[in-house]
C-alpha cells in the first residue's frame, strides 16, 4: 500500500451570462467564421454584477463537495489557483473559506496562470502525503473578462469565465493499479515573459492592466512543452501513451489540442474537449473540462488521466492520475 491524494469529487460553476460569437462580432471587428477556424470556439461565459471569482470557485466547490459526500467542515486545506483575484490582498482562497462557513483550515492562491490548476493540485498532493493535512479543496477560477481589453480581437475572442474545483484526500491505495495522483511535471520559464502577460500590476503601474499576447509565438511553444510534459510524467510513472484513457488539456485553442494530440500519436477521442462551449478559462480551464467528463461519464473510477496546461510565465505542466 501507498499514500496518495485520491480525487473524491468534482465540481464547476459559469456565470449566467452566455456570450456567442455573433454577439462578439457587434462588439468588435470580428465574426463567427474566423473564429471558429482560428480558435474552435463557438461561446464562452461572462460574468455579471455579484459574480466574481470567488464566488464561482465557492459555487464549484459545493458542488465538489457534494459529490465527494463530505462537508465543508471536512476540510483541511484550500488552494485556489488564480490570475484574476477579487482583491490584491487577502488571499481570495480565504473568501472562498468563510463563504464556505469554515471557520480555520489553511487557504492560500497559487499564481500561475493557465498552469495554476496543475500547480495547485502538485502542492496540494504533496502538503496532504506530507501531513500537513488529509482532505484538501483545490480550486481553479478566473473573471478574465476583467482584465480583457474589448477592442482587441486578438484576445478578446479567447477568454471566459468560470470555476472548477476537486476534492482531495490522503489514502492509503494498492501501488500497483491503485487510485490517486501518480506523479506530476511542472516548469517554468521567464523568459517569455513579454509573450503573453498582463500590462499591469500593483507594483509596476499601479493598475489591473489587460492582457496582451503574441499568439503565433504562444502556439508554437505550447506544441512543443506541452508534449514533451506529457512525456515526462508518464516516464516518471512508468506509463506510456497507450497506457491512457483520457487526456484533458487545458482548454486554449482547439488547433492547439489537436497539434499536441498528433504529437503524442493521441486518438483525438480520448482528449476532453470543453474550449467550443467554455473558450479559454485560464486557470479554471483544467478542473472545468475534468468535471465535464466526469459527470457525464466519460471519466470512470479506474481510469488513467493526464491533466496537462501551459499558461503565461511561461508556466506548464502535467499530472498523471488513476481516477
Amino acid at each position: 500500500m501507498t499514500l496518495r491524494s485520491v480525487i473524491l469529487g468534482t465540481g464547476s460553476a459559469l456565470p449566467r451570462r452566455r456570450v456567442d460569437n455573433a454577439e462578439l462580432a457587434t462588439m468588435v471587428d470580428t465574426s463567427d467564421e474566423w473564429i471558429v477556424e482560428r480558435t474552435g470556439i463557438r461561446t464562452r461565459y461572462v460574468a455579471g454584477e455579484g459574480e466574481s471569482t470567488t464566488t464561482l470557485a465557492a459555487e464549484a466547490s459545493r458542488h465538489a463537495l457534494e459529490m465527494a459526500g463530505l462537508q465543508a467542515a471536512d476540510i483541511d486545506l484550500i488552494i485556489l489557483a488564480t490570475a484574476t483575484p477579487d482583491q490584491t490582498f487577502p488571499a481570495s482562497a480565504t473568501t472562498v473559506q468563510a463563504a464556505l462557513g469554515i471557520n480555520d483550515c489553511i487557504a492560500f492562491d497559487v499564481a500561475a496562470v493557465c498552469s495554476g490548476f496543475l500547480y495547485a493540485m502538485t502542492v496540494a498532493d504533496n502538503m496532504l502525503r506530507g501531513g500537513a493535512g488529509k482532505t484538501a479543496l483545490v480550486i481553479g477560477a478566473e473573471t478574465f473578462s476583467r482584465i480583457l481589453d474589448w477592442e482587441d480581437r486578438t484576445t478578446c475572442v479567447l477568454f471566459g469565465d468560470g470555476a472548477g474545483a476537486a476534492v482531495l484526500r490522503a489514502e492509503e491505495t494498492p501501488a500497483e493499479g491503485g487510485r490517486g495522483i501518480l506523479a506530476s511535471k511542472l516548469h517554468a520559464d521567464g523568459r517569455h515573459n513579454g509573450l503573453l502577460h498582463v500590462d499591469g500590476g500593483p507594483s509596476s503601474t499601479g493598475t489591473v492592466g489587460k492582457v496582451r499576447m503574441k499568439g503565433q509565438d504562444v502556439f508554437r511553444h505550447a506544441v512543443v512543452n506541452l508534449a514533451q510534459v506529457m512525456k515526462e510524467v508518464l516516464d516518471v510513472a512508468g506509463l506510456s501513451t497507450s497506457d491512457i484513457d483520457w487526456v484533458v488539456p487545458h482548454q486554449a485553442n482547439a488547433r492547439i489540442l489537436d497539434a499536441t494530440a498528433r504529437k503524442l500519436g493521441l486518438d483525438p477521442a480520448q482528449v476532453v474537449v470543453t474550449v467550443d462551449r467554455h473558450a479559454n478559462t485560464s486557470a479554471a480551464s483544467v478542473p472545468l473540462a475534468l468535471d465535464t467528463a466526469v459527470r457525464d461519464g466519460r471519466i470512470k473510477q479506474g481510469d488513467l488521466v493526464v491533466l496537462e496546461a501551459m499558461g503565461g510565465g511561461f508556466t506548464w505542466g502535467a499530472c498523471v492520475l488513476r481516477y
